[in-house]
């Protein structure tokens, strides 16, 4: 009988202390071998250290029987560019067979982001392998973004994911009728408090510190690197005029120090003191060994981690504008977005508002999910009607375009017997008067 090697794939120290909680938990069967395929996907992998690399993984080593690399095994090409021939296939999976010694392994894999390559690559060259996803992230609970070959989707035997969101079941995957499955949260905290004692010393937080998050948004063509640099100097400006004299900021690790040195700029024109965090740790590891007094951020998954893991008070920025130039609308970190926006509170003191009613989220992110991929999920109609019927309104059209809204018919668009106005040359005409005449009236 042949043996059986559980592949786990990891891109980020995050993903691998969320797969070392589940092998701590039981959650995977006994395995003749486990191996950690590593996958760097940063834009330039020379330049960035990957997940073995990465200060703290000595810790994570121990649940493996291996490490490997993706990258050099398909060097030189970038993991999340290379896509193979269909045709060539099969001899990639003799080719990786016999770099990995696998010979005629029973191949289970346990992968992330399985939608888009270079998970979705692996998958389809091991193509008779069960396949476990788990999600590093709060996008899982959004829909998945494409769709997926029902010879991959149908071999997923289910979702490990960690409860960010207590009370909020993920919609990925959920159209291949893969059940979704908590990683504890206790394993997961035990696991980083272990990661978090191999961390090099880190610099010491004052009291009533705020700790500022970057994600670096531009590199994903969402914000400009200048209105970037401006949301981190909003966060700055904004926990100031919360009192907070003592500011740490954490970039993303492949984010420009530019931005630092804006914000270390501002921070000495307010008189206040400036901690730039550049050792590449886990905010997780901070939350623990250095707890702050306050989390800013954008719809960073670490804001979630402070709040429900660590009850730390949390706060975000800037995702009402973000809501409005997330393009195309199924971009993936929509539902994020509208997460953070929904639960957390605004750091702007002046536009305090209630966070979303919790019995109302899932069918709010049932709603958002069905309007972002409605031949997936085309079931989910019924539901999406009744939500916007009962609820649309000032609180929550945010979370939704009146363009998409209309073209799927559903409460909240344009009604059918308006629907013309936008294309009437006569209406377009009257609205360019108005406006112009308005102008002039401001004049």
């Amino acid at each position: 009988m042949p043996r059986t090697t559980q592949i786990f794939c990891a891109s980020t120290l995050y993903g691998a202390a969320t797969l070392a909680a589940a092998l701590e938990s039981d959650c995977f069967a006994e395995a003749d071998r486990r191996l950690l395929l590593v996958f760097n996907n940063s834009a330039t992998p020379e330049t960035t250290p990957a997940v073995d690399e990465m200060p703290g993984f000595a810790t994570l080593r121990e649940h493996f029987d291996g490490v490997l690399s993706f990258n050099e095994a398909i060097h030189p090409f970038h993991p999340g560019a290379w896509v193979p021939r269909p045709d060539d296939l099969p001899l990639f999976e003799r080719y990786l067979r016999m770099l990995w010694d696998l010979g005629d392994d029973r191949v289970e894999l346990v992968m992330e982001s399985i939608q888009v390559s270079p998970a979705l690559t692996l998958a389809q060259m091991f193509l008779g392998a069960p396949i476990d996803v788990y999600a590093d992230g709060l996008m899982s609970y959004g829909p998945t973004r494409n769709k997926i070959d029902p010879l991959v989707g149908t071999r997923v035997r289910r979702l490990l994911h960690l409860d960010l969101v207590p009370g909020l079941t993920p919609m990925l995957l959920t159209e291949f009728d893969a059940p979704a499955h908590v990683v504890p949260t206790d394993a997961f905290l035990k696991v980083l408090s272990r990661l978090g004692g191999t961390v090099a010393e880190l610099p010491a937080l004052p009291d009533n510190a705020a700790l500022l998050l970057g994600q670096y948004l531009s590199a994903l063509n969402i914000l400009s690197a200048q209105e970037e640099e401006d949301l981190h100097l909003r966060m700055l400006r904004g926990a100031v005029a919360r009192g907070h004299r003592s500011i740490v900021f954490k970039p993303h690790p492949t984010a420009p120090a530019r931005y630092s040195r804006a914000l270390e700029t501002e921070a000495a024109a307010l008189g206040v003191d400036f901690t730039l965090l550049d050792t590449p740790v886990l905010a997780e590891v901070l939350y623990e060994k250095a707890p702050p007094a306050l989390v800013v951020g954008c719809f960073s998954t670490a804001l979630f981690t402070a709040s429900v893991f660590y009850e730390l008070p949390v706060a975000r920025i800037g995702t009402e504008p973000l809501l409005e130039r997330l393009s195309p609308y199924q971009n993936s970190n929509r539902v994020p977005v509208v997460l953070a926006d929904a639960l957390l509170p605004d750091l702007d003191t002046e536009k305090k508002r209630d966070t979303l009613a919790a019995d109302t989220l899932t069918d709010l992110i049932t709603t958002v999910g069905f309007t972002q991929q409605p031949q997936i999920y085309w079931a989910l109609r019924p539901a999406a009607e009744r939500y916007l019927s009962d609820y649309y309104g000032p609180r929550i059209q945010r979370y939704f375009k009146r363009k998409r809204l209309t073209s799927l018919g559903l409460p909240g668009g344009i009604p059918e017997r308006l629907a013309f106005l936008p294309r009437n040359s006569t209406a377009r005409r009257v609205v360019r008067q108005a406006r112009a005449l308005r102008k002039a009236v401001r004049r």
